[in-house]
C-alpha cells in the first residue's frame, strides 16, 4: 500500500508529527487525553503579579471534582472511540503554583485515575520553583510526565500587550530549569505558541516559531487566538479595536510555522478551539476539521512538510523560506 504522505512520522494524509501518531507509536493505540480543572490560581490573578490575568484568558471555577470531571471526559471520548488508556491533562489554571504538599497530592491523584498512561499539565515558566521541580521529579518516577509552557510569543512588546507578568528572558529562565530536570522519555516538554496575539505581524509570529524550533522542545501546540466572552480581548473586539485572524491567514501562517520546526518535534495541535458558549470570535474555529484539511491542502500543494524549512543550529544562518528549499 503506498505512502499517504512522504512524512516519515505520518501514516496519514499528514505532513507533521501529530500528537494522534505520537501516542498511537508509543502506547500502541488510541489515547484518550481528559482537560481537567484542580482550581489552582495564578500569579497574574491572586495579586503577586495582577489581577486581571492575560488579555486573552479565561479561569472558569472546576466544574466537580477531579474524578467527576475524568469520568464525563471519558465517557465523551468512548462514544467517538474505544481508548486503550488517558492523558488526565491539568489544563486550566497554573499547575504548579501551589503548596507543594497539594502538587503532591493532586498529582498523585491523576496518575492514579484508572486509565492513566501518561499525566500532562500546563503552567507558565515563572513558576517552576525548586518545590514545584522537585514534585514533577518525583510524579514522573511513577508515570510519563508532559510539562506544557505557555510561551505564546518570543516578543517581550507582545507579552507586555497582553499583561503576561515575565519577559521571554524569564521564560528561558524557567525552560532551562525545566529541562535540567527532564530524564529521557520520563518528562516531556512541551511549548504553547498563540498566533493572532493584538498587535502582532505575521513576522513576529514566525520569529516565535523560529525561537520554539531553537529551544527544540518535545511537543509544540500551534494556537490561534479564540475570543472569549469576558476577557479583555473580548472588551477590545466588541469596540472594533481587534480583528481576530481569518481561516486562510491562520491557515497559510501554520503551514509556514511547520516548516521551521525540527521534524521530530510532536505537534500537539493546530488552530483555534474554544467551548461554543463562550467564544465570540473567530466563527471558524467551530469547524477544526475544516481548519485542518485546509493546512493539509496547502502543505500537500506546495510539497511542504514539517522541517523542510528548518536547518540545525550550525546553518541557522541560512535562509528558512521553505519556497526556496527542496524537501
Amino acid at each position: 500500500m503506498p505512502r499517504l504522505s512522504p512524512f516519515p512520522y505520518s501514516d496519514t494524509n499528514k505532513r507533521y508529527y501529530t500528537f494522534d501518531f505520537f501516542l498511537r507509536r508509543t502506547f500502541g493505540g488510541k489515547i484518550a487525553r481528559i482537560a481537567l480543572n484542580a482550581g489552582l490560581d495564578c500569579p497574574n490573578r491572586d495579586g503577586r503579579l495582577g489581577t486581571d490575568g492575560c488579555s486573552f484568558c479565561l479561569l472558569p471555577p472546576p466544574s466537580g471534582t477531579l474524578r467527576e470531571q475524568y469520568d464525563a471526559g471519558l465517557a465523551a471520548a468512548r462514544r467517538k472511540w474505544d481508548p486503550v488508556g488517558t492523558i488526565p491533562y491539568l489544563q486550566a489554571g497554573t499547575n504548579t503554583y501551589a503548596d507543594p504538599r497539594r502538587l503532591a497530592a493532586l498529582y498523585e491523584e491523576c496518575a492514579a485515575l484508572p486509565g492513566a498512561v501518561m499525566l500532562a499539565l500546563g503552567t507558565r515558566a515563572d513558576c517552576l520553583g525548586d518545590d514545584a521541580l522537585g514534585a514533577l521529579s518525583r510524579i514522573a518516577e511513577k508515570i510519563p510526565l508532559l510539562v506544557e509552557l505557555g510561551m505564546q510569543s518570543a516578543s517581550d512588546a507582545s507579552a507586555a500587550r497582553t499583561g503576561r507578568g515575565y519577559t521571554h528572558a524569564v521564560f528561558l529562565e524557567g525552560y532551562r530549569r525545566l529541562r535540567r530536570i527532564a530524564d529521557g522519555d520520563r518528562i516531556r516538554i512541551g511549548l504553547h505558541l498563540l498566533n493572532g496575539l493584538p498587535g502582532e505581524t505575521q513576522e513576529d509570529m514566525l520569529a516565535s516559531a523560529r525561537e520554539a524550533a531553537r529551544l527544540h522542545p518535545d511537543l509544540v501546540k500551534l494556537h490561534v487566538l479564540c475570543v472569549l466572552r469576558g476577557t479583555a480581548v473580548a472588551d477590545e473586539y466588541l469596540r472594533g479595536g481587534y480583528a481576530p485572524m481569518t481561516r486562510d491567514a491562520a491557515a497559510e501562517l501554520i503551514c509556514r510555522q511547520l516548516t521551521l520546526l525540527p521534524p521530530d518535534v510532536v505537534i500537539g495541535r493546530i488552530g483555534a478551539d474554544a467551548e461554543k458558549e463562550i467564544l465570540l470570535a473567530p466563527a471558524w474555529a467551530r469547524d477544526k476539521r475544516a481548519f485542518a484539511d485546509a493546512v493539509d491542502v496547502r502543505m500537500a500543494a506546495r510539497g511542504w512538510q514539517q522541517g523542510c524549512a528548518w536547518r540545525p543550529l550550525e546553518d541557522a544562518g541560512q535562509n528558512d523560506d521553505p519556497e526556496r528549499r527542496s524537501v
